[in-house]
């Protein structure tokens, strides 16, 4: 549906590595035997693409021996498909090396969880994202601003807060531990059930630091101690987690930016290194934006293998069931309008990022190469509102003029705008055909159907 046009397009950090992953998991099926031979140059392509991904060297030689012990044994040479069993073998151990399954939080009343890490992981952003996860799971989160380092982030906390209408509690002028411990009487007070405790970062691990969150950790006796790394540091994630682990008493582990161009070996070689479960990632910028981590669904995104379940969690979380019921009865009937179009599109939105739905669906780096972008969609969007209602309801009414107007409203060209109503219409066509059990194309007959000839 969108008009297409040649752009950049955000890749999502794990992309060079699905990539990789995909060249490599069809060479391996294209073969009907598999020799030792084979499977040691598969797996020397594997251990090049781990490490170009940044994946820690130990955490890489670790996965490959497990990999190959169990590739050159009767598992797979005794399997029909032999290529497709060391890809089943290769996606079980990086499951095992994202941590099996996914942990969740500890229970408390109230939940406290003290949010570490260095100053600008996403700290911030992260406590308020975790508050709102918690608020739409039917916690009542107070957020504590604790970061009494930096006073922007006593503003950057307060301004999220009232945004997601959390309450916060702040005190510029009070020491940290004392901070947090009015802050949990408070909660009690005011019967809040959950809270989240945003401390001091700093641009490196040091023993002022170490000693700070020592004094806050005494004093808010929390149930969970969570570390944000920031995705994009690379090797230095890794460090990071075995710094604060080593003096933090962490629980887990949160990654921010997952969403954004790193390598992604952070995230794979974190859980091996400390041992920790990693329990959420940042996967954009809205505070909507923290996902579950599930160790089973990354692995099969990795490998190229989608991620459905998330897709439609995050449909049955923003999709408008009954809309969706009426949309598909109105296709029926080729009533469907512009109008019907811009609800759909604003449910789908909703989802998220559209690299990254399309990165849930499997095979997606095929389907990527399509390169529909969100500015795509902004651009149709951008078309629908500057057509009067009228004219959504009824786009055969929109003419030449009309047409120069809507585009110069949406600031995109006629052309644009005949692109979008061209392939309105053809869908329309399409959906109603489908709908119906006919073919959308003439001639070609529909799966199950058998046409009857004339005499």
């Amino acid at each position: 549906m969108p008009p297409i046009r040649d752009g950049l397009r955000s890749r999502s950090m794990f992309d060079n590595l699905t990539e990789r992953f995909g060249g490599i998991f069809a060479r391996l099926r294209s073969k009907g035997r598999l020799s030792d031979d084979d499977v040691d140059a598969a797996l020397r392509e594997v251990r090049l693409a781990l490490l170009e991904a940044d994946v820690n060297v130990k955490v890489t030689k670790q996965f490959l021996d497990r990999v190959r012990k169990r590739s050159i044994g009767s598992e797979v040479a005794e399997s029909l498909t032999p290529g497709q069993q060391v890809v089943k073998i290769v996606q079980e151990e990086l499951v095992t090396t994202l941590g099996a399954e996914s942990v969740p939080l500890a229970a408390g009343s109230p939940l406290v969880v003290l949010v570490v890490g260095l100053q600008g992981s996403g700290k911030t952003t992260t406590s308020a994202k975790l508050a709102a996860r918690l608020k739409g799971q039917g916690s009542h989160p107070l957020l504590v601003a604790a970061d009494l380092q930096r006073p922007a982030a006593i503003d950057q906390l307060e301004a999220l807060g009232a945004r997601l209408e959390i309450p916060v509690h702040a005190d510029r002028s009070a020491k940290a531990p004392k901070l947090v411990k009015e802050a949990l009487r408070r909660a009690g007070a005011e019967g809040l059930d959950a809270v989240i405790i945003d401390t001091a970062g700093r641009l490196q691990i040091d023993i002022d630091l170490m000693a700070e969150l020592a004094a806050v950790r005494k004093a808010a006796d929390p149930d969970e101690v969570l570390l944000v790394v920031d995705a994009m540091t690379g090797q230095d994630a890794v460090n990071v987690a075995a710094g604060f682990l080593e003096h933090a008493q962490l629980t887990g582990l949160i990654f921010s930016k997952l969403d954004g161009d790193a390598r992604g070996g952070a995230a794979i070689s974190a859980r091996a290194v400390t041992g920790l479960p990693i329990k959420f990632a940042g996967v954009g910028e809205g505070t909507g934006d923290l996902e579950v981590f599930h160790p089973q669904r990354m692995a099969s995104r990795i490998l190229g293998m989608g991620d459905v379940m998330t897709l439609i969690e995050k449909a049955e979380e923003n999709w408008d069931e009954q809309q969706a019921i009426d949309a598909a009865e109105k296709l029926k009937t080729a009533s469907f309008t512009f109008e019907d179009f811009l609800e759909q599109f604003q449910q789908m939105r909703r989802m998220g990022d559209v690299g990254q739905l399309v990165g849930m669906l499997p095979g997606a780096s095929a389907l990527k190469q399509a390169n529909v972008s969100d500015a795509d969609l902004a651009r149709v969007e951008a078309i629908i509102r500057s057509m009067t209602p009228a004219e959504r309801r009824d786009p055969k009414m929109i003419d030449g003029s009309r047409r120069r107007r809507i585009a110069s409203g949406s600031g995109t060209t006629a052309q644009d705008v005949n692109g979008l109503l061209r392939q309105f219409a053809e869908t329309k066509k399409m959906m109603k055909a489908f709908a119906e059990g006919r073919s959308p194309i003439p001639g070609l007959e529909m799966p199950g159907r058998r046409r009857t000839r004339k005499r």
